[in-house]
């Protein structure tokens, strides 16, 4: 190279051009740039040497200016198409050549700034360039059209985020879900969310923080979430929604019932059918009757919703009710296990119409023990739709004019005592029942009732008779049981303070119930065998159990053998379990969200039990409201002990929680 030869080199990517000056060491040159500033340049940084003239600094803005008319991309295409046909290579001086009609310097490092740049029709290997084939220039283009889209949705995806986040409404399009659902999966599931790119990228446009937290926020503050959002249920399988097709599917359900495949339906229009649930209550699987028999005993009637009568094993309705397997009782709602207009019209027990039911006909003796039973799929007509509190009362009022309620709490709690003598395990806490409706939380304390313990027994009692039938003709059913639990003795109990400490402490002692297709002992129930028939419109593995008993009272083959309600019962059991889950953290949130909202307030606290007593960390149950939660106690405390607190801090969406006691009272006192 001679010294004012014009060259090409690369400083940090970018092109500079600079004139040889003099060698430098052994292999660089050093070069002068337009600007008066030395370069030591090695060879390898060397990209392009003007041929054919020398310059100087000086003349580097002209040179830069002559080449100016030259750079127009779109001239390679018409090259390209001549040697793409001749399979040719170029040089960037035989390109300047068939470009220009001539070889001067400025035009041959024109034709090589062209092929350099290029991105679409030529590749290099060496010093010359190739013609890339007809497809893959194809290919390359769509690739460009597809990137300038992709460059083009994402601009005006930002400009209605930044209107959206200004307050003003906007339409979002089709293109903006994919980077709308990648926030809502790194706010859901932070690093193990997939597909993360354009949410992170969304957060660094934006410069907000590239975190769940981050994400979280951005949704709320552009309308997509509410601040409580919830999480437990977006990170869980459940689908809030039934399909188009579903919808479909139970509309012609409405329309056009299909043919009733029990066609021998036991009418039991003439019985008075009480139906006792919750106020809120829309979904009415259960009814209760007392049959007064001619040679003076009492035949006590359970009537459990039939869903059996719309659907087949299978069918759309049946694999969507598989796939939610429970209703999920949420406190901002439910989420239904059927679609709604079929859950609240025709699959339940609405009073004055005319239903249809699964009913267990029973007769005991004088102890409460199964003397006799019979099951039938059957004709009722709703008589009276009732609350807890109705029942309550009338049990209380000793109402002549329902003389069938006082019987059936009679026999229930004969059923009580009967389960007792057995064996059963009677545990009585108090239950938070939240309600949140249009960002209003309300609290009650479902308690112990006389209602509650008549309809409960009635349904372990339906329970019972299902799976004797199930145990007598050999049903594969999905039976419950329960190992018998290692109680603390009498002893220990009676050292505890009565009421929920004492409960507490048998409480997490038992073992937790299992599902199987063998029939076993049930050890809180006090029973031998046991299945759950009675909410057959909220729980699947309720309606697998109505499956197999009506197939066989009609001498039908069952729909499912043995191995397949196995597999059932176990995929059915995984969801069910998820949805507890989400149920229990769901609850749990708004539990802490109310407390957070009444950090004035004083609530009574009862010390329960302890988690780790070395650590002085236990159990409080908050009375007024059900609530319990862990605290970590400032002082010494005793079981069963009560204190005055309130919140001094409370974050739902981190779940923390702490509390303050207003008067520390001294230990001695406490005990007594």
């Amino acid at each position: 190279m001679d010294k004012g030869t014009l060259i090409e080199f690369r400083l940090h990517g970018e092109r500079r051009l600079a004139v040889a000056e003099c060698p430098d060491g052994k292999k660089n040159w050093k070069v002068t740039d337009e600007q008066g500033l030395s370069h030591s340049i090695p060879p390898r940084q060397l990209s392009y040497e003007v041929k054919g003239a020398t310059y100087k600094p000086s003349e580097i803005a002209l040179f830069k200016k002559e080449i100016q008319p030259y750079l127009d991309p779109s001239s390679l295409e018409v090259a390209w198409e001549f040697l793409v046909e001749e399979n040719q290579s170029v040089e960037p001086a035989e390109m300047a050549q068939l470009l220009f009609s001539d070889q001067t310097p400025a035009q041959c490092y024109a034709a090589y700034y062209l092929l350099s740049e290029d991105k679409l029709y030529f590749k290099q290997k060496g010093d010359r360039y190739e013609p890339r084939s007809a497809v893959m220039v194809a290919e390359l283009k769509h690739q460009q059209e597809v990137e300038k889209q992709r460059q083009q949705e994402w601009q005006e995806f930002l400009e209605r985020v930044q209107h959206r986040l200004c307050g003003k409404l906007v339409e979002w399009q089709s293109s903006d879900r994919v980077r709308i659902e990648a926030l809502e999966r790194v706010a859901v599931l932070g690093d193990e969310a997939s597909h993360r790119a354009p949410a992170l990228e969304t957060l660094a446009a934006l410069k907000r923080p590239e975190t769940p937290q981050g994400a979280f926020q951005l949704l709320v503050d552009l309308g997509q979430w509410t601040v409580h959002e919830n999480l437990s249920l977006r990170r869980s399988q459940t689908p809030t929604h039934f399909s188009t097709k579903v919808l479909d599917v139970a509309q012609s359900c409405l329309n056009s019932p299909p043919p009733d495949p029990d066609t021998n339906r036991l009418d039991l229009t003439h019985l008075k059918v009480y139906t006792i649930d919750d106020e809120s209550t829309q979904e009415i699987d259960d009814g209760l009757s007392l049959e007064y028999l001619e040679d003076g005993r009492e035949r006590l009637w359970v009537h459990i919703a039939d869903p059996t009568r719309l659907l087949s094993p299978g069918d759309d309705l049946d694999l969507e009710a598989r796939r939610r397997s429970t209703t999920l009782y949420l406190p901002t709602g439910m989420i239904p296990m059927f679609p709604p207009e079929l859950a609240t019209g025709p699959m339940s027990l609405v009073q004055g119409r005319i239903c249809y039911a699964l009913s267990f006909g029973i007769i005991l003796d004088e102890t409460g023990g199964v003397r006799e039973y019979t099951i039938h799929p059957s004709s009722i007509k709703p008589t009276y739709r009732l609350t807890y509190e109705d029942v309550d009362e009338m049990l209380h009022l000793d109402l002549r004019t329902e003389p069938e309620i006082s019987a059936i709490a009679q026999w229930a709690k004969r059923r009580q005592t009967w389960r007792l003598s057995q064996g059963a395990i009677s545990i009585s806490m108090p239950e938070a029942i939240i309600k949140v409706h249009e960002d209003d939380i309300t609290i009650d304390v479902m308690e112990d009732s006389p209602s509650r313990h008549l309809v409960a027994e009635m349904m372990i009692l339906a329970g019972e008779v299902a799976a004797r039938y199930g145990q007598t003709h050999s049903l594969a059913l999905p039976f419950r049981h329960q190992p018998q639990p290692e109680l603390p003795s009498d002893e220990e109990l009676i050292l505890l303070p009565a009421g929920p400490v004492r409960a507490c402490a048998i409480r997490r002692c038992m073992p937790r119930s299992e599902m199987s297709i063998t029939p076993a002992r049930h050890a809180s129930l006090g029973l031998d065998t046991y299945t759950q028939v009675t909410s057959p419109i909220r729980r699947y593995t309720d309606l697998l159990a109505h499956f197999q008993l009506k197939a066989h009272l009609r001498g039908d083959p069952l729909p499912f053998s043995a191995e397949q309600m196995q597999e059932l019962v176990m995929s059915v059991s995984a969801a069910v379990k998820e949805a507890t889950s989400v149920e229990r953290q769901t609850q749990r949130y708004w539990g802490l969200e109310y407390l957070r909202r009444h950090t004035n307030e004083v609530w009574q606290a009862l010390v329960l039990r302890w988690l780790r007593e070395d650590d002085n960390l236990g159990l409080i149950l908050l009375e007024e409201l059900g609530l319990e939660l862990a605290w970590r106690f400032p002082r010494s405390v005793t079981l069963g002990e009560r204190l005055e607190i309130k919140v001094s801090y409370a974050d739902p969406r981190k779940d923390e929680i702490h509390f303050q006691e207003l008067v520390a009272q001294p230990a001695q006192h406490a005990a007594h």
